[in-house]
């Protein structure tokens, strides 16, 4: 069984993810308010996989005899500027979320919790998936520079995406 520390640690990488899944659901109402649809779609997809991220490290927590401990979430941001304002932010998150992880992981490498170490493999090779579309789809926006027919071309493209499920755990 993992240490207390480190079902700790897991519990508060739960509520980040499912913090995370709130804090998109937020762009996408912005993007939604916008109508650009094809941005509210691609959060809605993002805010899917946050919640299958969380259902991914809960069933973990299970699996590893350990005590699942929700917490409250706090209301996320809801007001902003531009969509430019929100990819920026969504990055930032993601990196946050990252640095988040591999925190859990030296937790791991340093308790030789060899298991959970094999366990976040999968989210490290996430996050950098995760951190790469955000930084693609910002440096679009910005050499876009608010043209509007750019960004609706950029919206049509970002409509296209799917919610694919996560591998079992």
């Amino acid at each position: 069984m993992a240490s207390e520390k480190m079902i700790k640690a897991l519990n508060e990488q739960l509520f980040k993810e499912l913090h995370s899944e709130y804090f998109y659901i937020s762009m996408e109402a912005y993007f939604s308010s916008q109508n650009l649809d094809g941005f509210a779609n691609f959060f809605n997809v993002q805010a899917q996989e946050e919640k299958a991220h969380a259902y991914k490290i809960f069933n973990y927590i299970h699996r590893i005899g350990g005590k699942v401990e929700l917490q409250a979430i706090p209301q996320p941001k809801i007001n902003f500027e531009s969509p430019q304002e929100v990819i920026q932010l969504a990055l930032e998150h993601e990196k946050f979320i990252t640095k988040s992880i591999h925190d859990i992981l030296a937790l791991a490498i340093d308790e030789r919790d060899y298991t959970t170490s094999a366990f976040l493999q999968w989210y490290i090779n996430e996050q950098a998936e995760e951190e790469e579309s955000m930084d693609k789809i910002l440096n679009k926006i910005k050499i876009l520079k608010g043209d509007p027919a750019g960004m609706l071309m950029l919206d049509a493209e970002l409509a296209k995406r799917v919610f694919v499920p996560i591998p079992a755990e």
